[in-house]
């Protein structure tokens, strides 16, 4: 099989472009509302306490309207709270959160690091399975359940004895 130099740098120039163009695809997917995605990401770094992904919270903050209209709104009065307290987590400025939907909006931004979607229904929207925070603390002790050998976390064939067990 033989190929001319022109399809050659044809190719390889396609699939530099198709790199280039793909490389740069979450950029584009998540320019619009890059302002609002880092307040919610300031506010989930203030609830929760752990490595966040960025990708992530820009789904989550996606989803924010679709279940509290006023969510851009409540996100600045909750981090004015924490402002106000100087907080630099969670339990500093929690409490001072009033009850109602304010309170609930703050549990569930807790709920969906947590569990990785919208709401426990069986129709929830899902955000992520692996990077949910449920999951991820205790990755190193669980294995996440999978049908093949090869699946997450390597689930082994049972270990066959060198030599025969004896029979008592």
């Amino acid at each position: 099989m033989t190929i001319s130099k022109r399809r050659f740098l044809l190719g390889a120039a396609t699939l530099s472009a198709a790199w280039v163009g793909w490389g740069a695809m979450p950029a584009w997917g998540f320019a619009a509302g890059t302002e609002s995605n880092a307040s919610f990401m300031q506010l989930s770094r203030l609830l929760v306490n752990h490595q966040l992904d960025d990708a992530v919270g820009a789904r989550i903050a996606q989803t924010a309207p679709l279940l509290h209209p006023r969510w851009s709104e409540m996100t600045r009065a909750i981090i004015a709270i924490a402002i106000g307290r100087q907080a630099q987590a969670v339990e500093d400025f929690f409490e001072a959160i009033p009850e109602g939907p304010l309170r609930d909006y703050a549990h569930w931004v807790i709920f969906a690091w947590y569990s990785g979607c919208a709401s426990p229904k069986k129709d929830a929207q899902v955000f992520t399975y692996e990077q949910a925070l449920t999951y991820r603390v205790t990755g190193d002790a669980v294995a996440i359940p999978s049908y093949g050998f090869s699946g997450p976390n390597l689930w082994h064939r049972p270990i066959t004895p060198l030599s025969p067990m004896p029979v008592f």
